[in-house]
């Protein structure tokens, strides 16, 4: 696989610092029942990275210390990870809102069917990977018969109550087929609404648009087809200075699989960690208070202009209004 890291150093972003610590995003792994093609994380079912127990120990103590209020769960599939269950019942136990980033394929994979009653059973939110609401699309991506599963899980899903304006949240992620900018986020949403209820009777919370980001799988290829340039280029003279308040770097650390810490995923998967005090890399067990990071600077770096394009790109979604 083609590494985009060098070519992404060479580009300034402007520099900014972190706010307060809001969320907590912990990935557990990068071993995946599924190997799509705009995966950052270069996640699938032959990697056999894992978070161990004592790593899912430090991030319960980390988040009961620091009264940390959102553990968002990623990986790879997380639900992979043996430990879980055992972290999403202990984070709950402490009044921590529990995110799972789940590929709704895994509802249906052996082993793992009881997983959709788990996660509503501890009210879970669930933040469902979903590029697009056309089985053509979504096969050519994450892989052939990856829709009709995806549609099963939903519909399991929404049998238990999510996505119906409750507890039981349940929310969607579009990522673009290629090599272009999420289109605006509330239209798109009405149109996921009205194909995904039509004709399947599926219900959801709310839709994230999510920029590709040019690391990792989704990099290589674009270096592969020579569209590597003129990607960055489209996502720099898209870039917006009012979304440089709203990214998810300044509110969210994100946690590797052996408690490493980074101002971001796409950081950890380009192996920036984060710079604390002169230290690099910092260990989750080196951070007592999490409160010290607040003003620290942001390691940036080319890829950064996928958030600040457009309407933004975060975690959560855009980050403001359409252009």
């Amino acid at each position: 696989m083609l590494d985009t890291r060098h070519k992404l150093l060479q580009h300034h972003f402007p520099p900014i610092r972190r706010g307060r610590l809001e969320t907590l995003q912990v990935n557990l792994g990068y071993r995946c029942n599924q190997q799509c093609l705009h995966c950052h994380v270069n996640a699938g079912p032959r990697r056999q990275e894992q978070m161990n127990a004592e790593t899912v120990g430090a991030v319960l103590d980390f988040l009961r210390d620091n009264a940390i209020p959102v553990l968002d769960i990623t990986g790879g599939a997380p639900e992979m990870n043996p430990h879980f269950r055992h972290l999403v019942r202990e984070a709950r136990r402490l009044g921590v809102q529990v995110m799972d980033r789940c590929n709704l394929t895994i509802l249906s994979e052996p082993g793992y069917e009881d997983l959709a009653d788990f996660l509503a059973e501890h009210q879970v939110r669930v933040v469902a990977s979903m590029p697009c609401y056309l089985e053509e699309n979504v096969d050519a991506q994450r892989g052939k018969g990856v829709h009709a599963r995806s549609i099963e899980g939903l519909r399991r899903l929404n049998a238990l109550g999510y996505g119906q304006s409750g507890d039981l949240v349940l929310d969607l992620v579009y990522n673009p087929g290629g090599a272009f900018l999420p289109p605006p986020q509330c239209a798109l949403e009405q149109d996921y609404r009205k194909h995904l209820g039509e004709r399947y009777g599926i219900v959801f919370d709310h839709l994230l648009t999510l920029a590709n980001m040019p690391i990792a799988r989704f990099g290589s290829t674009l270096l592969s087809r020579g569209e590597f340039d003129d990607y960055l280029s489209l996502l720099r003279s898209a870039h917006r200075d009012g979304n440089l308040a709203s990214v998810m770097c300044r509110s969210l650390l994100s946690v590797d699989w052996q408690g490493r810490l980074y101002d971001c995923d796409f950081n950890q998967m380009l192996d920036l960690p984060l710079r604390y005090e002169g230290r690099f890399p910092v260990h989750l067990q080196d951070l007592a208070d999490a409160a010290r990071l607040e003003d620290n600077p942001i390691v940036v770096a080319g890829h950064c202009w996928g958030c600040t394009a457009g309407q933004g790109s975060s975690c959560g979604g855009a980050l403001g209004d359409p252009v």
